[in-house]
């Protein structure tokens, strides 16, 4: 059972799935532990600290997604599939970058808290582009 859910190349729903999520979990941890590194220790703005944090999360999603999640992909060629990734990215970012400001200086919710209402919507997001779009 652990070797399916973590080691073999399959294309079940459910374990890819739970892969995502563990993925996920990772790249949100990149993401967000490096927005609190670039608001608190660097003193950058939330919103540039934001962008650079989700760029991070965003390359360490990409790499766990192309090497452990997804086993099928639907374009060969690896740069035409890079750049639909930054295009589903691109899309997720300006989700997760408005979504904040928006809790943040509209409902006036602490950043950090604004970002978690913005990753579980980007979550959604990222996982059905990628899924329909890259990884049929």
């Amino acid at each position: 059972m652990v070797d399916k859910l973590f080691r073999e190349a399959t294309d079940n729903i459910f374990i890819q799935t739970f892969r995502y999520v563990v993925s996920g979990a990772i790249a949100y941890g990149v993401d967000y532990c490096s927005l609190v590194v670039f608001v608190e220790i660097f003193k950058i703005y939330y919103l540039t600290a934001a962008l650079g944090a989700f760029l991070l999360g965003s390359v360490t999603a990409y790499i766990l997604n192309t090497r452990w999640v997804f086993d099928k992909r639907t374009f060969e060629k690896r740069y035409f599939e890079i750049s639909i990734f930054i295009v589903i990215g691109t899309i997720g970012l300006i989700l997760n970058q408005y979504i904040i400001w928006f809790f943040t200086e509209n409902i006036n919710f602490h950043y950090l808290f604004s970002k978690l209402v913005a990753t579980m919507i980007v979550v959604i997001w990222n996982f059905f582009a990628r899924k329909y779009i890259l990884f049929r």
